[in-house]
């Protein structure tokens, strides 16, 4: 699931476990996670005011975030109802993409992606960079773009020429790490899997309204490395951390969506007792 969050694994003797740190969340990164991991993105208002309860924050607050995220395009209302829309439908493609791992083997060809347009704007330059680095795609020079072909990549990246085949001279591996820092790769997935099963254990072991804040925080940092790892070929992976990565945030997802459903329904039975007393 999730998005835009920072979790710093600190180790601490408590216990024998890893405690995560977070970074307070604001309303806007809150409500875009918690669609972007919903299927599909949209949620009552009333939902959204109830979950984001839980990381301290004023209806008003959440309420005027939601009416500045409609004004910007990313929401559209429909009776109550908030929904995903434009470019953050595709980040949420990209995020579902990278919760998986390619089964086919390499056939040593590679993608390459060349920008055919002169000049471009800063803010045209931006979306270019989020749409091909959540392709997957390293930046060998500021307008070239590339990547081992062993997974699909979009044909609609912009004004590019897309092609796909073998590198007649180069060194395939020089220029995987010259493209991406694998070992950094390989330790933020570990550091990341370390985050998630300290929080595992805490939906398992503590109240839904204790362990979500910090669950949600560690699956967002997780969702924001998964959507634009770049999924390489076995030939090149320094390790498994990637795939044991992906193997813990789909159990996780299990353990949250149940534990967000007890505490939605908890709400909703406070909610109807509320109303019961009032009349």
């Amino acid at each position: 699931m999730l998005h835009s969050s920072i979790v710093a694994i600190k180790d601490r003797m408590n216990s024998g476990r890893r405690e995560v740190e977070t970074q307070p969340l604001g309303p806007r990164s809150i409500v875009l996670s918690i669609l972007l991991g919903s299927h599909p993105p949209q949620m009552p208002v009333g939902r959204l005011l109830e979950f984001t309860s839980l990381f301290g924050l004023a209806d008003g607050a959440v309420r005027t975030a939601l009416s500045r995220m409609v004004a910007a395009g990313e929401l559209e209302n429909s009776d109550g109802r908030y929904r995903l829309t434009g470019r953050l439908l595709e980040r949420q493609a990209q995020q579902d993409v990278g919760r998986g791992v390619s089964t086919e083997p390499w056939d040593g060809t590679w993608w390459f992606a060349i920008i055919t347009v002169d000049r471009r704007t800063v803010a045209e330059r931006r979306e270019f960079r989020a749409r091909v680095e959540g392709a997957r795609f390293g930046e060998l020079r500021p307008d070239t773009w590339i990547r081992p072909a062993n997974i699909d990549v979009p044909r609609d990246l912009g004004e590019v020429v897309l092609t796909r085949g073998p590198l007649l001279n180069g060194n395939g591996p020089d220029l995987v790490t010259q493209l991406w820092d694998l070992r950094n790769l390989e330790q933020r997935a570990i550091d990341l899997g370390d985050g998630l099963l300290a929080c595992r254990d805490g939906l398992v072991e503590l109240e839904p309204a204790q362990a979500l804040p910090d669950a949600f925080a560690a699956m967002a940092a997780t969702q924001r490395y998964l959507r634009t790892e770049p999924q390489l070929p076995v030939e090149f992976a320094l390790g498994t951390a990637g795939h044991d990565l992906r193997a813990s945030y789909d159990a996780m997802v299990r353990l949250f969506e149940s534990s967000l459903a007890e505490f939605f329904g908890r709400a909703e039975r406070t909610s109807q007792g509320v109303s019961t007393a009032e009349r």
